[in-house]
């Protein structure tokens, strides 16, 4: 019977180079070690603390939904705040202004149960955000407004009448 010689990396450096000889696609074990290793590590930090990397690349659901899209623009006589929310309605929204602090808070709750004759699919989904602007100097806090039609918020910051600056026309000059 013939003897199989195994030859085991010793140094750090040696364990690099044999690791880089090899393609990634051909290393799928090696990398799935890789990350439950990180899972561990994260683990061991403390069960309270989120786990700072991702798994397997895809982000986690904590870090992809923590603050909506917002669109900022002032106009004339107004700013204008634009918020998306998909998949929420009116009623899942508060809107605050406190200490000159506009604050946009919502929770998003989904449920989705599927019955068929070969599986159950029961999925629920939480997550909620909150995301604070301090109010631009001359908006009269007292008029605010807001509105939410298809999945988009929108909040008109009027501006007080002092605020208000007329426009003025400047020369262009060739030089």
């Amino acid at each position: 019977m013939a003897e199989i010689e195994v030859k085991v990396p010793a140094s750090p450096q040696e364990k690099a180079a044999e690791r880089s000889s090899v393609p990634e696609v051909w290393r799928p074990l090696e990398t799935l070690r890789r990350e439950i290793d990180r899972l561990f590590d994260d683990f061991d930090r403390g069960v309270w603390r989120l786990p700072s990397r991702s798994l397997f690349g895809v982000e986690p659901f904590w870090k992809r939904a923590t603050a909506p899209a917002v669109d900022i623009v002032e106009g004339e006589k107004q700013f204008q705040v634009t918020a998306e929310l998909p998949g929420m309605s009116e009623k899942d929204i508060d809107l605050k202004v406190v200490n000159d602090m506009l604050t946009i808070k919502g929770e998003k709750k989904e449920e989705k149960e599927e019955k068929r004759k070969d599986y159950y699919l029961s999925e629920r989904r939480y997550g909620g955000f909150e995301r604070s602007f301090r109010l631009p100097d001359g908006v009269d806090s007292d008029k605010i407004e807001a509105g939410f039609n298809k999945g988009v918020l929108t909040i008109t910051l009027p501006k007080k009448p002092e605020a208000i600056k007329p426009a003025r026309k400047i020369e262009v000059k060739a030089s």
